[in-house]
């Protein structure tokens, strides 16, 4: 099987490569994630011009035609640069809600306008008692005349602060764990009813604690199927969980790079710490876990239109290999540069933090283990 990269998805790579390390230093970073806004709407037009935010759109919608290999692309670039724009959020999430459950309407509304960069989408489904169950949901919908009303708290919604749109996942129907139930909606963020604290995340983010308190929704915001959006959700989170273990791998590299860099340089005793055997064999491990990680990252990706089971075990599968395999590549590198690994001025320790985030958003390893063992 030849998994070698088309002529088009290495132009793909060269591009975004070239357009962050022209415009997206660590110094960058530092300084956009430290204004108020915490990212550049101007990169995030620039991000449509090169048309990235439209590269796994469909090309009736004003896409590029792609598949979520050049999203796994992107992503990678991403993680290189610590990029904070919400891609994720608004085209893998956004992008996978509409082309998947999103009738003909919704399609030809939205879809353009986040090829076009003209919105913002963030996703609103982790709830305070949640844990890592999608329906544990005590947000609820109710049916009003031909639409509905939604109340409740969603937490952690990453790229709230700069959304104008959310898919908020709310309980039309059934218990409170129930798998049946579960309605996916399109709502607009400005809508009465709608409040929201924003804070920053370790790893440079925004997010918000989201509160619903008799929020109207037309009948037209409902994604999917009424009361049975559960599946939805998780084939739509399983290409979020791809995206992010690109993301996780790029930020990898770095870690690795600057580590062995750094051992070249750094002396003790009179010679440079790369020479000792003990530093070489965990600089090798840190290799062998970033190789292996973009092994599995790949099988995920290519896997995300296979079957429930066998996407959903691939989806697992990554996610606890990017999780064990970030922490030990971050803790190394950590390590290894010493006390200077830990400042802020240093970019190791920024990478680490976004790995450790990473190993979080939607199952940590522990989750994603018990998952992967309970799909058959």
């Amino acid at each position: 099987m030849d998994f070698s990269y088309s002529e088009e998805q290495t132009l793909l790579r060269n591009s975004v490569s070239k357009f962050l390390s022209d415009n997206y230093s660590f110094e960058t970073f530092k300084k956009i994630s430290r204004t108020e806004p915490g990212w550049k709407r101007e990169n995030w037009k620039q991000f449509a011009e090169l048309g990235l935010l439209g590269a796994a759109l469909p090309e009736a919608y004003g896409g590029l035609g792609g598949s979520p290999v050049d999203t796994m692309i992107v992503m990678e670039e991403f993680g290189r640069a610590l990029v904070v724009e919400p891609y994720v959020q608004t085209v893998v999430i956004g992008g996978n809600f509409l082309i998947r459950g999103g009738t003909e309407a919704q399609k030809q509304e939205w879809l353009p306008k986040i090829a076009n960069g003209e919105t913002v989408i963030a996703f609103a489904f982790a709830e305070p008692q949640g844990r890592f169950n999608f329906a544990d949901l005590t947000t609820s919908a109710r049916k009003q005349g031909s639409g509905y009303v939604i109340n409740g708290h969603k937490a952690v919604v990453l790229a709230a602060p700069w959304a104008d749109t959310l898919v908020v996942t709310a309980r039309t129907s059934g218990g409170h764990r129930d798998e049946n139930g579960v309605t996916v909606f399109l709502v607009d963020k400005n809508s009465k009813g709608i409040s929201a604290r924003d804070y920053p995340t370790i790893d440079g983010l925004r997010a918000s604690e989201i509160m619903f308190e008799s929020v109207e929704v037309p009948a037209s915001g409902v994604i999917g199927p009424v009361d049975g959006g559960l599946a939805l959700v998780e084939h739509v989170t399983d290409h979020a969980i791809a995206a992010h273990c690109s993301e996780a791998v790029g930020a990898m590299k770095v870690l690795l790079d600057a580590t062995v860099e750094y051992s070249k340089t750094r002396k003790q005793f009179g010679v440079p710490i790369g020479k000792f055997q003990v530093l070489q064999h965990r600089m090798v491990d840190m290799f062998m876990n970033r190789e292996q990680s973009a092994s599995i990252t790949l099988m995920v990706t290519l896997k995300l239109d296979e079957n429930d089971v066998e996407r959903k075990k691939a989806a697992s599968a990554a996610k606890v290999q990017i999780g064990k395999a970030g922490r030990f590549v971050g803790q190394n590198a950590v390590q290894i540069h010493g006390g200077m690994g830990m400042t802020d001025e240093l970019n190791v320790g920024h990478y680490f933090k976004r790995l450790t985030m990473i190993d979080t958003l939607y199952g940590n390893v522990d989750h994603h283990l018990k998952r992967y063992a309970g799909v058959s």
